[in-house]
This record gives structure tokens, sequence and C-alpha cells, in this order.
């Protein structure tokens, strides 16, 4: 197999170029390759000698792309190393940018072929970059090879380090938009990351607000999807959607009202109030894909909160069985749940029939943790707003960072 050997500061170009070509031609015998490969040969070293790195680097990502499905795992990497390397000769930022574009493009344009392999190419690339924006690009084209190659474990790992990300990036409102969307795609593919899915795509939600009703309405698809994963996700009680004005803007649009509506149950209302909605929406439910079995046992135990919530010390058995619209056998199943999932913390009197609460000095350190978390997630919400106003003003060029530590494809 011909390999690739480098042998001089320009030459490892040619090389590459060479290299894929005659992989290109080898089926094509001599009087029709030779002539190509020279050509091709030709136009890259004119590129070399004239400065035009932008020109080599579509040259020679468009030439291995073609080829890349013959090559082993090595050589494709070693191709790419060399194409990448690329960026250090841009003339300008401006340059850079397009350059990493005209790579990266390329890279993501055969997901299913050697995906991991593809996926390292990228990080390999983003490492070799000065440019804040031309990072962020790069990374953006990661997730989107992470979801169409099945290879997002790779990613998932960054998305800690989201918040410092942006402040090295410095992007604006519309890119941080795209990020959290496409953060909160890539985590949707695992079952088990719910959470932190609905956590991105509450964040994309707070980049909106009420200035502009045109592209709120933008977001009116994404909210609607929000809320059904919250009302969906057995194991989330609690969110922050209500009050977002991409979420709140459903309330008064004719299709998606009964979604706001099913929403403010979920979170401010009891069981009876879901009956009532499933009676005259049922068809709702069922286009959303909403088993009303499911919804029934999250009212059940978010009924049983509220109830404890506006009872003092003690609940009678009675007003449970009638709030949870349970059999009276039923009731310390659902007492149990509750506290499994440690919604509510409480000691069962059998003999007197009662729920008593436990607010000791453990509790109320639980309820400063709890109102601590909320006071947070708020000032997160009103923070991505501010920041979205600032960064706007800011420059997309403005100072280099260090190289990403984490992505890595093993």
């Amino acid at each position: 197999m011909t390999t690739i050997v480098p042998t001089s500061e320009e030459d490892p170009f040619l090389s590459v170029v060479q290299f894929t070509s005659q992989l290109a031609w080898a089926d094509a015998g001599p009087e029709a390759a030779e002539p190509e490969i020279s050509r091709l040969c030709r136009e890259a070293e004119e590129s070399i000698v004239a400065g035009k790195w932008l020109e080599l680097a579509s040259l020679m990502v468009t030439s291995a792309e073609l080829v890349s499905s013959k090559m082993s795992e090595k050589d494709l990497e070693c191709t790419y190393t060399i194409i990448c390397s690329l960026v250090k000769n841009a003339n300008s930022p401006e340059d850079v940018l397009e350059t990493v574009k005209a790579i990266s493009s390329k890279v993501v344009q055969q997901p299913n072929d050697k995906a991991s392999l593809r996926l390292k190419i990228l990080f390999n690339l983003y490492n070799l970059l000065d440019h804040p924006y031309a990072r962020f690009q790069v990374y953006m084209k990661s997730l989107t090879l992470a979801v169409e190659g099945k290879v997002t474990e790779y990613v998932v790992p960054s998305f800690k380090k989201i918040d410092n990300f942006l402040k090295e990036w410095n992007v604006d409102t519309k890119d941080q938009r795209e990020l959290f969307l496409a953060i909160a795609n890539v985590l949707r593919e695992n079952k088990s990351l719910v959470k932190e899915s609905l956590n991105f795509l509450t964040k994309y939600l707070a980049t909106f607000s009420n200035d502009d009703a045109q592209v709120l309405g933008e977001a009116k698809e994404e909210a609607v999807r929000a809320v059904i994963e919250f009302v969906k996700a057995s194991s989330i009680f609690q969110c922050d959607l209500l009050d977002l004005p991409a979420v709140a803007q459903l309330e008064k649009d004719a299709k998606y009202a009964p979604v706001y509506q099913l929403l403010k149950i979920f979170l401010t209302q009891r069981l009876n109030a879901y009956s009532e909605f499933k009676a005259a929406n049922s068809e709702c439910l069922q286009s959303y894909g909403l088993v009303d079995e499911d919804c029934v046992t999250k009212m059940r135990l978010l009924s049983l909160v509220d109830l404890a919530s506006h009872e003092s010390g003690k609940i009678p058995y009675t007003s449970i069985k009638d709030t949870l619209q349970v059999k009276e056998e039923e009731v310390e199943l659902w007492i149990v749940k509750a506290i499994t999932a440690k919604l509510i913390d409480c000691k069962m009197d059998q003999m007197n029939q009662v729920v008593i609460r436990e607010f000791g000095s453990k509790q109320w350190q639980s309820l400063r943790t709890k109102l601590a978390t909320w006071r947070d997630n708020i000032g997160n919400v009103i923070s991505t707003i501010e920041s979205n106003k600032v960064t706007e003003e800011g420059s997309q060029t403005s100072s280099s960072a260090a190289p990403l530590q984490g992505l890595s494809v093993r």
C-alpha cells in the first residue's frame, strides 16, 4: 500500500495530494491517471508558492474525502493531520475561519465512515487553533458528527465545561442558542441523561426574551418539546419552564395552549385538575406520546407533595386517599413512593392513620439548600439573558485561549 512519507516543510502537503490522487485514479490505468495526478500536484504546488492556503486546503480535503473509504484509519488520520496543520499558515483571522470551515465541513460529510476517527480529527483541529470563534465552529461540527455518527459518548464529558468554553469563545446570543440546542439533542440520544437534556433545552429557551415576538416564535417547537420531556420524565418533579417567555407564549397559541395548560397543572395543581384536563384533551395527550398511567403516577406524587406543603404537622390518611384518588389500602404505598423519591420527609403513624411531617434542623438545612439552588438557577437565567446583550458587543476574535483539555478519542 502507498504510504505518506513527508520529507520537508512543504513536501507533506504535496505528498498528501499525490497519495490521494494516486488512490483516486488507481483503477483508471496509467494513461488516464498520470495526467490527472500531475495536474492536481501542480495545482497544489502553485497554491503553496502563492501562499494560497485556503485553496490548498480545499483541494486537499476534497481529494482526501473522495478516497477516504479506501484508506486505512492510520492513513486517514495521517492525511488529516497534515491537512489540519494548514490553519497555522492562514494569512488572517478570516482565512483561519474559512480554512476551518473548508476542512470541518468535509470531515462530517461521511459520519458513518470511521466516525470516532473523524471526531478525533476534529478534536485535533480544535487544539491547533488559537482563534476562539474558529474553535466554536469546530466544536459545533463535532456535535453534529457525534449524533449522526452515533459516537456521542465521546463528547458528553465536555458538556461539564461548557460555561468555561462560552467565556473563551465569546459567542453571541444566536450562537449560544445553537450550542445549547445541539447539546440538548446530543443528550436526548441517551435515555439516562434526560435531566441533563432538559437542562440544556431550558438554557436554550432562556436566551429568548419578549423583546422580539418574531424571534420568540422560533422557540415555539422546542418549548413544546421541553414541556413534554418534563411531563414524561418520571424522576424530574421541578423545572424552571413556566415563566420563561419562550414557554409562556404557548398559553395564547391556539395550537399549543393545551401544552402550556398541562405544564401549569403539573407544576401548580393536583390530580383532579389533570383528570379534568385528560377528559377534555385525550387526543392531545396521545398526539405527544404521553401515557395516561405514567402521567397519573407523576401527578399523584406531585399532589402528595402539594398536600404536604399546605398541611401543618399531620396529614390524615383520608386526605391523601381523596387527593390521590386511591383506595385506602394504597395510601401507604404512595407515601413510601414519595419518600423513596425524596419528595417528602415524614413518618407514618399507622395507629392514628396520619402522616407526620418531620421538619427539624435537617429539614431546615435541606430547605435552605433547595432555596439556594432555586436562587442560583434563577440567577443563571438572568445572567444568561444579560450576558447575551454584552457578548453581542464583544469581538469574536478578541484573544486566544489555552488549548481545550478533555476532548479526545481513544
